[in-house]
């Protein structure tokens, strides 16, 4: 986690112009993300989004059987919350921290007052929205259609763009969550990739040895999102991608 986070961490806030930063700055608040902290359950009215600088929140859909699957994911390129400015006020996912951090909460009052100004915020917005929309597409047919070979891989990636570094702090009990398949799955396809010298995987840790192998053995959904997401919002640094 950052030393001393700062609003301009997360990619959004970091885009607005400065007269926008200045009217949310003030209503910005810090708060710490802990590893497994629900940020909202299905259902609930949304009273705050949030910026992460250095979390990874999931967003998971949870079955009436208890049974979860993940339907995208955001780190410091997004926001968690768009439900906000949709007119929807509330969803039916969850909002889960996977990687603890920080994030800046805003008020749901005070993003719909800049969202209604109908400038910058509300053009930004709309398109991070599409680029969110598009990886959950890609996901849903993810799913269905590829192995789950491919799917780690994606699901590797996803979260290696939002990390400083190659090391992931995740079980096979969570990825297999993420996934929605049975974690004996998890285990066989993380074996291979750690055969195959592109990962190095020890219990509750995963180091990727080889990223330009991991992104040959992914399936086309991971390059689908990626390019998809850097044409919407082309002020993304490298490898940040919703």
């Amino acid at each position: 986690m950052s030393d001393s986070p700062n609003p301009k961490q997360n990619h959004l806030l970091a885009a607005l112009p400065a007269q926008v930063q200045s009217r949310l700055l003030r209503h910005l608040e810090l708060v710490t993300l802990p590893l497994g902290n629900v940020l909202y359950e299905s259902g609930d009215t949304l009273r705050h989004v949030y910026f992460p600088t250095d979390a990874i929140v999931s967003l998971l859909c949870v079955m009436g059987s208890g049974a979860t699957a993940e339907i995208s994911v955001v780190g410091n390129e997004g926001m968690i919350g768009v439900a906000v400015f949709m007119g929807g006020e509330s969803t039916p996912s969850s909002a889960i921290v996977q990687s603890a951090g920080h994030a800046y909460r805003l008020p749901r009052r005070r993003l719909k007052d800049e969202f209604n100004r109908h400038g910058d915020m509300l053009l930004l917005m709309l398109r991070y929205t599409q680029a969110l929309i598009t990886q959950m597409a890609q996901t849903a047919v993810c799913n269905r259609h590829h192995s789950i070979d491919q799917q780690l891989c994606r699901w590797l990636l996803l979260y290696l763009d939002r990390l400083p570094g190659n090391d992931l702090s995740v079980t096979q009990e969570i990825i297999a969550n993420m996934l929605g398949v049975r974690r004996e799955s998890v285990n066989e396809a993380a074996g291979k990739l750690q055969r195959q010298g592109v990962i190095e995987y020890s219990r509750g840790h995963v180091k990727v040895i080889d990223r330009a192998q991991l992104e040959q053995l992914s399936c086309e959904c991971y390059a689908v999102v990626k390019n998809e997401t850097e044409r919407l919002l082309p002020y993304l640094p490298a490898h940040q991608h919703p």
